[in-house]
């Protein structure tokens, strides 16, 4: 399998020089040469499969004989060793819960993947590689802890300053070892934009050798498609349509869907929620994309006002609004729309909703008032406990936090404060490797 930008076809890659360049020089993005669908002895044996297995089978379908089937084999029952239930809230609305890996959250699928991919790509390297990661809240502590102790890499997070939850923070500030945060006096998409600038800057690129793990990166995209066939066989017995439901910042989690569905996963329509950081969901409706400066909310993860992943949704709809719209719903709320629904539906349903997954549910609702006779799978992105502070007043109930999150409250954090200028980034870069 080859991989070329989304602005040149003709350019074409291999797996290995895509994932660790991350980005393009012409500032496009990384797609998949070729998305064909999985053959239908795939589908017949999915709901017997592991997750590692059916991950295997993906990843062999998109990534091609790159890696030995043995070492892509170790790799995925190393990264994919934990459940992804699917939980019925109530009648045409379940919850996918992707976030029982090590670090509660959906991105630990592509961090852990990557970190295998990546850690077997430089293993006899002599050189260190090092990866840039810009967070709004669940991307940083996942790549920090699925790469933690990799041999030949080190981790460089950029997250911005009082814009992400305190034990999120702890998850980027508190590890140590070949994890390095930065604390930016900024929003998201400040962090993102000195993130992309680095990697095409001509200077840096010739003093150190940096990749990507945010969406950006092709090798977070092949494994968050794999939940979705998880997901599928959980609820294919219901006999509805299955609509996927994605809470949505960067929109790397909603494209990967797509590709699911171009792999032949029969997913019927996709919604994607958002906060107050509408661009997507106006997009659809008008046909217009407008980029703007993020606002704070209390879903943080999906405050991103510009998300790198239109480019690879526009191009895998040829540039043509309708057929996105058509494939695609959208819609948007805001705060006080979000803490009523996690009220609402824990006294209901006795269910918690994080401030994601709520964004998500009120969506799954607005879109069965159109279409009952669907069954949607709401994408549950992150535990609630990583959102004490907005959670617990709303529920009336004091929450506690797993285990493995709660024993990082009392650890120091350690960052490194920067402002939200690309110069001074550039400058600290620059200085990593001098004696």
């Amino acid at each position: 399998m080859k991989f070329h930008s989304t602005k040149n076809k003709q350019q074409k890659v291999s797996l290995r020089t895509a994932l660790l360049e991350g980005l393009p020089a012409d500032n496009g993005l990384y797609v998949p040469e070729t998305i064909s669908p999985l053959p239908e002895t795939f589908f017949q044996e999915l709901p017997e499969m592991t997750l590692p297995e059916l991950s295997f089978q993906i990843s062999r379908h998109l990534l091609g004989e790159v890696i030995p089937a043995s070492a892509l084999k170790e790799l995925l029952e190393k990264a994919m060793n934990f459940s992804v239930p699917v939980v019925d809230i109530k009648p045409g609305i379940s919850m996918l819960e992707l976030f029982h890996g090590p670090t509660l959250a959906f991105k630990d699928f592509g961090a852990r993947f990557m970190a295998g991919l990546m850690g077997y790509f430089v293993q006899n390297s002599s050189k260190t590689l090092r990866i840039l990661v810009a967070t709004s809240g669940d991307t940083g502590g996942a790549v920090a802890s699925g790469f933690l102790g990799t041999p030949g890499i080190e981790v460089i997070i950029l997250y911005p300053q009082g814009k992400v939850s305190p034990l999120q923070e702890k998850q980027l500030t508190a590890l140590g070892q070949n994890i390095t945060a930065l604390e930016v006096k900024g929003t998201f998409d400040d962090c993102q934009a000195m993130v992309k600038a680095a990697f095409l800057d001509p200077e840096v690129q010739q003093h150190l050798w940096l990749s990507s793990a945010n969406s950006i990166n092709i090798g977070r995209l092949v494994p968050q498609s794999f939940y979705y066939f998880a997901g599928f066989r959980q609820l294919k017995a219901k006999g509805k349509p299955i609509v996927a439901c994605v809470p949505s910042g960067n929109f790397g989690n909603l494209t990967a869907g797509l590709w699911a569905q171009k792999m032949g996963l029969p997913i019927a329509h996709f919604i994607a929620a958002t906060n107050r950081n509408d661009v997507i969901p106006t997009y659809l409706q008008s046909g217009r994309f407008e980029a703007r400066p993020s606002v704070p909310t209390i879903s943080n993860a999906m405050d991103v006002g510009n998300p790198s992943n239109f480019a690879r949704m526009d191009y895998l709809f040829e540039g043509v609004h309708e057929k996105m719209a058509d494939a695609i719903s959208g819609y948007a709320y805001g705060d006080q729309q979000t803490r009523e629904t996690i009220s609402r539906i824990m006294k209901e349903h006795t269910y918690l909703l994080d401030p994601h997954a709520a964004v998500g549910y009120l969506a799954a609702e607005n879109y069965l008032t159109k279409n009952p006779n669907h069954q949607v799978m709401v994408l549950g992105t992150a535990h609630p406990a990583k959102f004490l502070e907005t959670v617990s007043p709303l529920v009336e109930q004091e929450l506690v936090p797993p285990e493995r999150l709660a024993r990082l409250a009392d650890e120091p954090k350690e960052s490194v404060l920067m402002e939200n200028q690309y110069a001074p980034f550039k400058d600290w870069l620059l200085s990593l490797d001098k004696p």
